[in-house]
């Protein structure tokens, strides 16, 4: 399981127009599951996305979680995270996983968010989705629960 988690100051995902989902302070995370992803990555992915030690302190240093600013996810599902572009100027997105698989490890991720008490907005499973958001620092860092980076 792969994802992209961005620090932000507030976010916002649309689908059709309507905003689907919406957050202030927190984090941007963009998930992509992988054929070999299990419960026990979304678990992992959870923990450690709600542990980082990214946010500032009194002092400006990132010292603080999401748990301690009591921050938001905003997490949108994105199969792109697995394209493979080395060959050919096309992405195959031969590497990630069915829409079935990747829906219920979507879900299993966000409720596992929630578990820790951390408010969860989301964008559509499967839906053509605009993403704004305001990046803070920028902080924009990479998570794989296979621990491949």
């Amino acid at each position: 399981m792969r994802a992209v988690a961005q620090r932000v100051n507030g976010a916002s995902v649309s689908v059709n127009g309507d905003v689907a989902g919406e957050i202030g302070l927190g984090l941007m995370v963009l998930l992509g599951v992988g054929p070999e992803d299990n419960e026990q990555d979304a678990v992992y992915l959870a923990k450690k996305m709600v542990n980082l030690r990214i946010f500032p302190d009194a002092e400006e240093k990132m010292n603080l979680s999401l748990l301690d600013v009591g921050g938001a996810v905003l997490s949108v599902s994105q199969f792109t995270l697995y394209g493979d572009c080395r060959k050919g100027r096309r992405p195959s997105f031969a590497g990630a996983a069915l829409p079935t698989q990747g829906e219920k490890l979507y879900h299993v991720f966000n409720e596992c968010l929630q578990q820790f008490g951390i408010n969860v907005a989301v964008g559509r499973f499967g839906a053509h989705m605009e993403v704004k958001l305001t990046n803070d620092g920028p902080v924009t860092l990479l998570l794989d629960s296979k621990k491949n980076f």
